[in-house]
């Protein structure tokens, strides 16, 4: 059996290149990636967070967020 590694927002932020605060204001205001709320803890899966990142690709700067 393979267990998956899911990252705490901490990690996550740091997986992202981004602070841990904007980490947490994404997920309380949203626009962030999926996450896991498993009791008291928030996780993510790495998945999610390259998927997240992928839609966010642009070709030039003309190009509107989605």
């Amino acid at each position: 059996m393979q267990f998956k590694r899911r990252l705490s927002p901490k990690e996550a932020a740091a997986y992202l290149g981004i602070s841990k605060s904007k980490c947490d204001k994404l997920r309380t205001y949203g626009g962030g990636p999926r996450y896991f709320k498993l009791d008291h803890r928030v996780v993510y899966d790495i998945a999610d967070l390259d998927a997240w990142v992928a839609a966010r690709a642009r070709a030039n700067t003309s190009q509107n967020a989605a």
